[in-house]
């Protein structure tokens, strides 16, 4: 038995509206569009300023996604709203960067991770040549099987544990004051695996 026409109209409609991308995709979609329609009419200045505008939504989507990836307090902490950025290239070289604080009693711990960045290639130099580590007072170590270098001084309890993730993220963990075990417990809680996929 057919289906009634309003039945039918409802469902083309309901096929149409899942097909449609989310509202800042399509966001994005329009403003390469128009860029691409200002770069053939020989608006080049339009076209850079939006193709940048898109580009600035994108990370801004980005850094939303890798928001999510901060982890929850471990038993016993408490932690703050976590924090996106995203910057263009223009300023401080750009990148996303998303953070969380934590704190236990007077413990402060707090977990950053950031990509498109050029502070990345700094990090990656101290990774993988262990003399710079040691150079700089780090120690390397492995968090759940990530590269990482921790610097950590006892008697004023403080430390940063840097982590180097598929060479395109570094997460940073700083405690002010915090145990060391406190910042390789909040490295163990990252997924690595879907940050990878980001």
């Amino acid at each position: 038995m057919p289906l009634p026409i309003l039945t039918r109209i409802v469902l083309a409609l309901a096929v149409v509206v899942c097909a449609q991308p989310s509202r800042a995709e399509d966001i994005v979609l329009s403003t390469i569009k128009e860029a691409t329609r200002q770069y053939e009419a020989g608006d080049y200045t339009g076209a850079a300023s939006n193709l940048d505008y898109a580009a600035q939504l994108v990370r801004q989507q980005k850094s939303e996604r890798i928001k999510a990836l901060l982890p929850e307090p471990l038993p016993g902490w408490e932690g703050k709203e976590a924090s996106a950025q995203a910057l263009g290239a223009a300023i401080l070289g750009g990148g996303v960067t998303v953070s969380r604080d934590y704190r236990k009693g007077s413990a402060n711990v707090s977990v950053e991770i950031v990509s498109d960045s050029p502070v990345l290639q700094s990090v990656l130099m101290m990774v993988n040549n262990p003399m710079f580590a040691g150079a700089g007072g780090g120690k390397l170590e492995m968090v759940k099987g990530q590269r990482a270098i921790l610097k950590y001084d006892s008697g004023k309890k403080t430390g940063e544990l840097y982590i180097v993730v598929a060479a395109r993220f570094v997460v940073t963990i700083k405690g002010r004051p915090a145990a060391r075990e406190d910042l390789l417990a909040y490295g163990e809680t990252i997924d690595y695996r879907t940050l990878e996929k980001n």
